[in-house]
């Protein structure tokens, strides 16, 4: 081995352990610390079809009164909203919620949109927190109705919350609780996905029944996401979903990609508290 070779693998080493050292330090210990779940005594069971098809009407209901408030018409929401607007309220919001839960919310933390546009979704992602700069970062091309949501994803995550699923229920919490129609019908249709996916899985006449029965302007707001999402897909899902899956593993998340998918058992839990 030549001494230039020496010298560039040493580098690269040292590079990689100050990389690691400084992720440990500033974000990976959070990964052990105890569950939010856990914390609030919540007991997270999967729910067999019969509660699953009760919590899915209820969400609908919540879903027509909500949509209600921001139109009176069937057509799509698709019209943007200030981003600037939306990151201070996330912010407020989430302190907020996470204060009454008796979290730490100190800082000020920022989510920003990262250009450019699509760019992290052809990663398979919609959002992401970096703790080397401790910001979030959301896609700027993501539908006007899951940008609300996500970006309280990221800012939950700003505040040290870093399992997935549990940053997906403060999401829904902020909607949930939130005096903004916009949050709450984001939070509400984010929840009623996951539902809509459990069952799919479980029932797919239940699930089509569901659909075919569903209100005309949920139907239409579901159905535009799903055409906006199906506008950037990512370069290699199966391979962005594995390195997603492999590393939440390896900080001690368990079950990996699939605690996204936590959000129908914690919102329950929570419900039933």
């Amino acid at each position: 081995m030549s001494i230039k070779t020496g010298y560039t693998l040493r580098s690269a080493s040292n590079f990689f352990g100050i990389t690691v050292f400084f992720f440990l330090l500033l974000w990976g210990y959070n990964y052990q610390r105890v569950p939010v779940a856990e914390q609030l005594s919540l007991q997270i069971l999967p729910l067999d079809e019969e509660t699953l098809a009760a919590e899915i009407l209820y969400t609908q209901e919540a879903l027509a009164r909500i949509r209600g408030e921001i139109t009176s018409d069937t057509l799509p929401i698709e019209s943007p909203v200030s981003y600037s607007f939306m990151e201070d309220f996330a912010r407020s919001e989430v302190k907020e919620n996470l204060n009454q839960l008796g979290f730490d919310t100190r800082g000020f933390p920022r989510t920003k949109e990262f250009f450019p546009a699509g760019f992290l979704r052809k990663m398979g992602i919609l959002g992401i927190y970096f703790p080397f700069t401790g910001e979030g970062y959301i896609d700027p091309s993501l539908h006007p109705l899951e940008k609300p949501f996500t970006l309280a994803h990221e800012m939950a995550h700003s505040f040290g919350i870093t399992h997935e699923g549990e940053a997906n229920f403060v999401a829904w919490l902020v909607g949930d609780n939130s005096d903004n129609p916009l949050f709450r019908y984001s939070a509400q249709l984010k929840l009623f996905r996951y539902q809509l996916r459990d069952l799919f899985i479980s029932d797919r006449n239940a699930y089509q029944k569901i659909l075919e029965d569903l209100d005309p302007g949920i139907k239409n707001d579901l159905e535009s996401i799903h055409r906006h999402s199906r506008r950037i897909r990512p370069i290699s899902d199966r391979l962005s979903r594995l390195s997603n899956d492999v590393f939440l593993k390896t900080q001690g998340v368990g079950k990996g990609i699939q605690s996204y998918a936590e959000l129908p058992m914690l919102v329950y839990a929570w419900e039933s508290r």
